[in-house]
C-alpha cells in the first residue's frame, strides 16, 4: 500500500502550532482515535516530529486543552466588562461555554482526551483558576466579610465545576443549547455563600434556569 502523502507545510506557524493545528482538524473530523502517524500526515511534518514536541498524544490533548483556557482568557480581557464580581463570574463563565461550543466537535474530543494521564503534569488547572481570579478583580459586590476566603475558594471552586460540566457536555450527556445556562447555573451556585440577600434572588433565577 502507497504511503500516504504528508500535507504541505502551513505558513507562518511554528512546528508546534502546525502539530496542533493539525490535531484539531482531525478531532473536527470525528477522528478522536488518529495515530501520531495520521497526525504528522495532516501537519506535513515526520512521523517523529509529534513525538519529539510533545513525548505522547496525551501531552497533546493537554496542549489543545491549555489553548483552548487561553482563548477564554483573551476573550474575557477583549469584552465589555460586567460591574461587580457576581456580574463578572457569570459573564467569563459564558464566554468559557462560548469558547467550547465554537468547534464542539473537536473540543468535545479535547476534554473526553483528558481523562488519560499525561507524561508531565499541564497547567490547565492554574490556568484555570487564573481565569476566574481574574474575573473575581476586587471582589466588589461580594459580602464584605467573605471577600477574603471567597479569594481563596472561588477559583478552585469555579475550576472543578466548570470541568465537570464539560465532562457532562462531552460525554452528551448536556446539549449544545443547554451548555451556556448551565454554566452560569454553577456559578449562580458557587456565589451564592459569598452574596447579600438581595443579589441571591437574581443567583437563583440562574439556578433554576439550568435545572
Amino acid at each position: 500500500m502507497p504511503s500516504r502523502k504528508l500535507n504541505p507545510p502551513k505558513p507562518n506557524l511554528t512546528v508546534r502550532e502546525r502539530v496542533l493545528l493539525a490535531a484539531e482538524h482531525l478531532l473536527a473530523k470525528g477522528s478522536a482515535e488518529f495515530s501520531m502517524r495520521e497526525l504528522a500526515a495532516e501537519a506535513g511534518v515526520s512521523f517523529a516530529t509529534p513525538f519529539n514536541h510533545f513525548g505522547s498524544k496525551s501531552a497533546i490533548m493537554h496542549a489543545l486543552s491549555a489553548r483552548l483556557i487561553e482563548t477564554m482568557h483573551e476573550r474575557y480581557a477583549t469584552s465589555s466588562l460586567a460591574v461587580g464580581a457576581p456580574a463578572r463570574i457569570l459573564h467569563a463563565l459564558e464566554i468559557a461555554a462560548q469558547v467550547m461550543l465554537d468547534r464542539p466537535g473537536a473540543n468535545r474530543a479535547i476534554m473526553a482526551g483528558l481523562g488519560a494521564p499525561s507524561p508531565e503534569p499541564g497547567d490547565v488547572w492554574d490556568a484555570s483558576r487564573a481565569l476566574w481570579t481574574t474575573a473575581l478583580d476586587d471582589c466588589k459586590g461580594l459580602e464584605p466579610d467573605c471577600i477574603d476566603l471567597a479569594r481563596i475558594i472561588l477559583p478552585a471552586q469555579l475550576a472543578f465545576s466548570f470541568r465537570g460540566l464539560l465532562s457532562f457536555w462531552a460525554a452528551g450527556e448536556i446539549s449544545d443549547d443547554n451548555l451556556i445556562p448551565h454554566a452560569r447555573g454553577i456559578g449562580a451556585a458557587s456565589l451564592m455563600g459569598f452574596v447579600d440577600k438581595a443579589r441571591r434572588k437574581s443567583l437563583i433565577g440562574d439556578m433554576v434556569t439550568s435545572t
